[in-house]
């Protein structure tokens, strides 16, 4: 029988790994959550919401400063599958980095069908460039900027790792102190026979420019590539093939799985100040 990707032979197959709400009792309660915490952070947390960072109405950045000056700041990137949600959702990432001292960066970015996976990508640099060179006015320090995101955002994120900055965003080559690439895609061909290619339109071109396990490069940032430890099989080695392509340039990245977390839950590490992510965050940025 002929195969779509690797061993699966059906869109059924596919859908099963990928579709992360399949396996959910309650479908609609992680976006539930996700409302109820960044309700929360808007309500408690100082912040300045929809700052742009580009020409367009959907390149804005949301602002949770820390209360200390200088702060380190860690830009998030959210996830939806390129083609859902927004900043709005996910202001609870919040809730533990400023009790860490973090300032936190939450990223909005145009989605597909309406733009390409590649213009979502140049949007997502774009964001960091303009953290990197006006952070500085929200009283987050320049020189300590991590970035990280969960499922598109992880795959988002690595695509930063993979940016020419010096060349292309005349900064230092790598500006980014610490990476987190939480339940990321780092191979997108899977996802062009799935129920996602309707919205995302992946064809060769887009895959092969959009696929950052295929293209690391020398990078000094140190990342963690994690995902939820009980998610399927495919999130498991779609970081795994991250990792092998990473340390191939010698680059510095750990991978370890968030121990019982689902796709969804394992953003629950931003929501206190001692969850493993903020943990890890505050570890890599000096505090």
């Amino acid at each position: 029988m002929q195969t779509l990707y690797r061993e699966f032979t059906t869109q059924a197959q596919i859908d099963a790994q990928y579709n992360a709400s399949l396996g959910l009792s309650d479908p609609d309660a992680p976006g539930k959550h996700y409302v109820a915490q960044s309700a929360l952070a808007r309500a408690t947390l100082k912040h300045t919401l929809d700052v742009p960072y580009g020409p367009t109405l959907q390149e804005t950045l949301d602002i949770f400063p820390a209360d200390a000056p200088n702060a380190p700041v860690f830009v998030f990137i959210h996830g939806g599958y390129w083609r859902a949600l927004s900043s709005k959702e996910f202001s609870g990432v919040a809730l533990g980095l400023q009790r860490r001292g973090i300032t936190t960066v939450v990223v909005n970015y145009a989605l597909c069908p309406f733009v390409s996976i590649d213009e979502i990508t140049r949007q997502v640099r774009a964001a960091v460039a303009w953290t990197v060179r006006n952070i500085a006015q929200y009283g987050g320090d320049p020189q300590r900027v991590a970035v990280g995101g969960h499922s598109a955002g992880g795959h988002l994120t690595a695509m930063c790792l993979q940016t020419e900055w010096a060349r292309d965003y005349g900064l230092v080559q790598d500006p980014i102190k610490a990476a987190l690439c939480i339940s990321g895609l780092y191979d997108i061909a899977p996802l062009r026979y799935s129920y996602l290619q309707p919205m995302i339109q992946l064809d060769e071109g887009v895959i092969q420019r959009n696929s950052p396990a295929f293209m690391a490069r020398p990078c000094a940032t140190p990342t963690w590539i994690t995902w939820g430890g009980a998610e399927t099989n495919e999130f498991a080695r779609q970081s795994q093939i991250m990792l092998t392509a990473w340390q191939a340039q010698g680059n510095r990245a750990e991978l370890r799985a968030v121990e019982g977390a689902n796709h969804f839950t394992v953003l629950a590490g931003f929501e206190q100040p001692e969850g493993e992510l903020c943990q890890w965050l505050a570890a890599q940025l000096g505090l």
